[in-house]
């Protein structure tokens, strides 16, 4: 990851920004989007930022998904592997086992891991104009008004054939491919303590298979300007 990246990761973490709770509607704007494996939802919030960022805001919007396991393994001291491995593992960690993985020096427990990981989220939802892809953000940030929650799916073919496209993939390779992730992602969201039904969370539910990028991303802003998330961080034009 970039300097650049992870300097603004560290300024908005570092921010002193006062919200009581009881007054999360002043957090954000916010962006999450969940998908099923092989939507490229990363693709279409990069698309979005740019769309969004052709419009006069308060500051520019940030993709971010795996940069969040970044900053999470510098808060922790650990490797960003580390950080991954510990949750997304099916079968608790022992004790031992931690301390073998780690190493005593730098052992964390895994809820010391995952708190890390959801605090970094939360921040991020809150200090706003952060598009953030998975990590269990719709649930994290649930609770903020000036927000919008995204599920990106798609029937399995669909997925399959872009499984096997993106990452040169044979059919039962990408099969395999799309399973192991999808068990991976279940594993984190229990490590999280984020096993509540996810479809509560959200604002919009796309069929990835319906509508091309482009279409997606148009329904997407429609959604933004229904919802009125924006309208308090338009930057206001004075006329002279």
């Amino acid at each position: 990851m970039g300097n650049s990246l992870m300097s603004y990761l560290n300024s908005r973490l570092q921010e002193e920004k006062s919200f009581q709770k009881g007054h999360v509607g002043a957090a954000g704007p916010v962006i999450t989007i969940s998908r099923e494996v092989g939507c490229n939802g990363l693709k279409l919030a990069n698309l979005l930022a740019l769309e969004l960022n052709k419009q006069r805001m308060l500051a520019d919007w940030k993709v971010l998904s795996k940069e969040i396991f970044y900053q999470s393994a510098r808060e922790l001291n650990l490797a960003p592997e580390k950080v991954l491995k510990a949750l997304n593992k099916e079968d608790s960690y022992t004790f031992e086992q931690i301390l073998t993985a780690f190493g005593e020096k730098h052992y964390k427990s895994e809820a010391k891991i995952a708190n890390t990981v959801k605090e970094v989220v939360r921040s991020l939802a809150i200090n706003g104009f952060n598009i953030i892809v998975g990590r269990a953000g719709h649930i994290i940030a649930a609770d903020i008004k000036n927000a919008l929650h995204i599920r990106l799916e798609a029937p399995f073919e669909y997925r399959l054939k872009n499984i096997m496209c993106n990452n040169n993939l044979s059919r039962a390779e990408a099969s395999a491919f799309i399973e192991r992730v999808e068990k991976e992602r279940v594993t984190f969201r229990k490590a999280i303590r984020a096993e509540q039904s996810h479809e509560v969370h959200f604002d919009l539910m796309i069929n990835r298979a319906s509508f091309s990028d482009r279409q997606v991303v148009e329904l997407i802003l429609f959604a933004i300007d229904k919802k009125q998330i924006l309208a308090d961080y338009k930057q206001k034009i004075d006329f002279f």
